[in-house]
């Protein structure tokens, strides 16, 4: 096993599926890790993968040491949600943790947000922009009437603006907060995009690199965000989509 680092940093990790089990891993030598999940499933079978692998998990954050990274990757999607459910755990969920880790930031603290590519896709009013970074209630949002897919991309759009709303807030402890959008990722969760009819095929497709990514291509964007090496870079979203978006802007039919 790893030796600890100086102060026993902690890194925290909110999702144990695919995606969150990846970036456990790569950041996860030298450092405690604190990893929660709504599933108690998910959980456990995350505790059981990473302690079979020598890694030391932590039950709680503040009693192990300075929080060093939060990598917060949960969320619902279109086919396994409807809307009011993909507002309140993506859009509000996020806010509310965005608020909750800012009390234990301390300098040097970098916090990470999984939004999605979709967000890219939103043609919102400047009014609705402004007010995500605060606010989920708008006369735009209709909880209980939105399509799955709106949902997604207000929510995921709200994410990013969200993240650019807080850096400041943030800055004024010497801590950081970005985002990450991702393209259709081969985890569980993306291959149900997959087999629905939300265009994720045709995304592939028309991309670059005409592959889907992996949960590793996002634990190695994370893990540049959560260094030193990005200690410049915070209010803003990094987008790992293989060129999906690129592709579906400018595609000429190539």
């Amino acid at each position: 096993m790893a030796a600890l680092k100086p102060e026993c940093n902690v890194q925290v990790i909110i999702d144990a599926g695919g995606m969150g089990l990846s970036i456990a891993r790569r950041l996860a030598n030298g450092y405690r890790l604190l990893i929660a999940d709504f599933s108690s499933t998910n959980l456990s079978a995350a505790v059981e993968s990473l302690r079979d692998d020598g890694y030391d998990l932590a039950l709680t954050a503040a009693k192990i040491g300075r929080i060093f990274a939060v990598v917060h990757t949960a969320g619902v999607s279109p086919a396994s949600a409807a809307g009011e459910q993909i507002y309140e755990v993506d859009l509000l969920g996020t806010a509310n943790l965005i608020d909750a880790f800012f009390r234990v930031a301390s300098a040097g603290t970098s916090l990470i947000c999984v939004a999605s590519m979709a967000g890219n896709f939103a043609r919102l009013s400047p009014g609705l922009e402004s007010h995500l970074q605060r606010l989920l209630q708008h006369d735009e949002i209709a909880l209980e009437s939105s399509h799955p897919h709106v949902a997604y991309t207000v929510a995921k759009r709200g994410n990013q603006l969200r993240v650019q709303g807080a850096a400041r807030h943030w800055g004024s402890k010497g801590a950081r907060l970005n985002s990450i959008s991702p393209g259709v990722i081969s985890t569980a969760a993306g291959r149900r995009e997959l087999q629905g009819e939300n265009g994720a095929i045709a995304l592939i497709e028309m991309s670059a690199t005409r592959r889907a990514g992996t949960p590793s291509d996002i634990a190695g964007v994370v893990a540049f965000l959560a260094g030193p090496d990005s200690s410049f870079i915070t209010g803003t979203d990094i987008l790992v989509d293989g060129g999906a978006v690129a592709g579906r802007r400018w595609n000429a039919g190539i």
